[in-house]
This record gives structure tokens, C-alpha cells and sequence, in this order.
């Protein structure tokens, strides 16, 4: 895993999230900023509630707006600052230039069509293939991200799938546009280790294959240490620590960063 030096594909640069309650406020991201590379996974780690879902889903604008509010900063793909581009025009990066792997793909895939149908159809709204050529293609993705009997799964529905395989429709729904950035928010959180293990194994062959960035949502230290280049470390929405896997784990600048190793569960020798 040997970090990019290019330049970033994706800057985060002071970010600030607001979700703008009846009551109250709450500050969910604050000044947040981040950057990835081409064929660089950056993880970005934290205990739930620590804004990195919220961080996430700002990169193609998905939080519920109202209530949510991009209150400062920028976030930069290619020189455009996706916080301000008109709809239509994010539209046309959301599941092409930038996909996402979301955290439960049972709530996430549509239970009223066809596995097959949703990854063809990112191909017919980016690329305006035809139905068939959509359709071909699509088997070619479940069969790429190791689905079995790729043409019999096309046609099955989402409830007809182990939770393993749903996550790898969505891996392929994913990745079928052949995205330049990939951000997979806690993509095994749900699954057995077992699983766990081959979706990780599967994340970074895809991205060595076709030179993605990758930006991993994560609260497994294990997963960190073994598939990512960099890690960021957030805590109350703010990152309060970043740089090199090895480094951070090994010499760790912050209390909290200290305190997360100190909780990650370790096998002793006798």
C-alpha cells in the first residue's frame, strides 16, 4: 500500500455541516479538510456520531437538505467546487466520476426491481446505452466484482441474495461507470468476518485494477492497518489527526487518536 504522491483528485477544504433543527443546531461537521490521490485509499476513522458519515455524504450532496446545511468551506473534483454546482451538473458526477458504497445495501437497493436492472442502469442514464447493451454490460460487472452465475443473479431481487452478495451488487452498481473516486462507507459493517474479508480483499484489487481514489468510512482499526495509504482521525466533526497509516498507528500526535488504539480488542500471548 504505498501512498500516491500525485496530486489530490478530491480536496475537502474546511468543511462545515450544519443540520438545522426546530430546537436547536447541531454542528455535525466543523472545518473539516481532507484530500485523496488517484490510487490512494484514505480511511477516515472515528466512533459513531463523529461526523464522517455526514462528511461522506457531503462530497455529492446527499444529505437531507432541509434540514442540513453546507455552512462553509469547499469541496474540489477537478477544479469545480461541488457545493456549488447547479443540480443538473452534480447530477452528472453523482455514480459517474464519484460513486458511493453505502453502508446497508438492503436499504439501499431497490426490493422492487431486479439486481441486474439497477447496476444497467447507471450505464443507461450516464452513458445512454441501450437496454441490451446496458444489460450486457451489467452481467460483465457482477461477474467482475465475483458474483457466481452472474447471468442467473441479474435477474434475481435483492431479498433473493446473501447479505454478501447484495454488497457486491452494490460494489458493482458502484463501480459500473468506472468512477475516478469511491467512497464506501462502512461497506462490511453488516457482514461476517468471512465476507468482511473478501469485500476488503475485493475493494483493493478493483482499485490497483482501474487506479480509483478511495475513500474508506470505517470504524475497524484492523481494516485501517491492512488496506489503507492514510487515515484521518475524527472526533466531534473535526479531524483531529491525520498522515500515514504506520505513522499514526505507531506514534500516535493526539489523546483521542491514543485512546481508539488503546479501545481496538488485541489477542495476547499467554
Amino acid at each position: 500500500m504505498k501512498a500516491s504522491q500525485a496530486e489530490p483528485l478530491l480536496r475537502i477544504s474546511d468543511l462545515s455541516v450544519d443540520f438545522r433543527l426546530e430546537s436547536s443546531t447541531v454542528h455535525a461537521v466543523r472545518g473539516v479538510s481532507l484530500e485523496v490521490a488517484a490510487g490512494e485509499t484514505l480511511a477516515v476513522v472515528g466512533e459513531s456520531g463523529s461526523g464522517k458519515t455526514a462528511t461522506a455524504l457531503s462530497v455529492l450532496r446527499l444529505n437531507p437538505a432541509p434540514p442540513c446545511v453546507y455552512s462553509g468551506g469547499e469541496i474540489l473534483f477537478d477544479g469545480q467546487d461541488l457545493l456549488a454546482l447547479p443540480e443538473k451538473e452534480l447530477g452528472r458526477i453523482r455514480g459517474h466520476d464519484i460513486a458511493m458504497v453505502f453502508q446497508d445495501p438492503m436499504t439501499s437497493l431497490d426490493p422492487l426491481q431486479r439486481v441486474g436492472s439497477q447496476v444497467a442502469e447507471v450505464l443507461r442514464h450516464h452513458q445512454g446505452l441501450s437496454r441490451a447493451r446496458a444489460g450486457e454490460a451489467a452481467v460483465a460487472a457482477l461477474d467482475e466484482v465475483g458474483i457466481p452465475d452472474p447471468e442467473r443473479r441479474y435477474r434475481q431481487y435483492p431479498h433473493e441474495l446473501s447479505g454478501g452478495l447484495r454488497q457486491r451488487v452494490m460494489i458493482a452498481t458502484a463501480l459500473v461507470g468506472r468512477p475516478r473516486v469511491l467512497i464506501a462507507d462502512e461497506p462490511t459493517t453488516a457482514l461476517d468476518v468471512t465476507v468482511q474479508r473478501q469485500i476488503l480483499d475485493l475493494l483493493v484489487e478493483l482499485r490497483q485494477r482501474h487506479g480509483m481514489a478511495v475513500v474508506l468510512i470505517t470504524h475497524d482499526l484492523g481494516v485501517v492497518a491492512e488496506t489503507a495509504d492514510r487515515v484521518a482521525v475524527m472526533n466531534h466533526g473535526r479531524v483531529v489527526e491525520t498522515g500515514g497509516v504506520l505513522d499514526v498507528f505507531a506514534h500516535p500526535a493526539d489523546d483521542y487518536t491514543r485512546r481508539l488504539l488503546d479501545a481496538t480488542p488485541r489477542l495476547e500471548p499467554a
